[in-house]
């Protein structure tokens, strides 16, 4: 589990390394409606493709070390304590807007400028996903209780649609 102390503080070193990124998946639901409100087995960040030196530097020096590599789409860090980041090289535009691989060389993730956000992590400002991206996000696969929760979540406090 990774809680948000361990959040906060991962993007703290991570800013300070001088690398951008963004909260997704559980976590970055909880950003947005501003309190945790469920265990979180892991951290998904968005993160610059051409910073990746960067992240992965700062995240070994906390001890981090990368115990799978499923690139470009995305790849996983694990700490000896058993946290786990799972981080998604973006490309930038000069909009602002970003793509990342997917399974489907010809149709990747597409982030518009404006899905990039801020929300608040155990009273601290983050970089987070907008509402709407998370939602997006959620399409086109059979959910978990933790999907059906998170979205909840996003009905609850914005009274979004949601699929399921």
């Amino acid at each position: 589990m990774i809680g948000a102390g361990d959040v906060v503080s991962l993007l703290d070193l991570l800013r300070r390394a001088g690398a951008d990124v963004w909260v997704g998946g559980g976590w970055g639901i909880d950003a947005l409606v501003g309190e945790q409100t469920r265990d979180h087995r892991d951290l998904d960040l968005m993160h610059r493709q051409d910073q990746e030196a960067a992240v992965l530097a700062a995240l070994a020096g906390a001890g981090f070390v990368e115990t799978l590599d499923d690139r470009p789409i995305r790849f996983v860090l694990t700490a000896p304590d058993g946290r786990e980041i799972d981080l998604h090289p973006l490309v930038f535009a000069a909009d602002g807007s970003a793509v990342q691989a997917s399974p489907d060389p010809d149709r990747p993730f597409v982030y518009p400028a404006s899905c990039f956000v801020t929300g608040t992590i155990d009273g601290a400002a983050v970089p987070c996903l907008s509402a709407e991206q998370q939602v997006f996000f959620h399409q086109g696969y059979e959910p978990t209780d933790r999907d059906r929760h998170d979205m909840r979540q996003l009905r609850r406090v914005f009274g979004i649609g949601t699929h399921f």
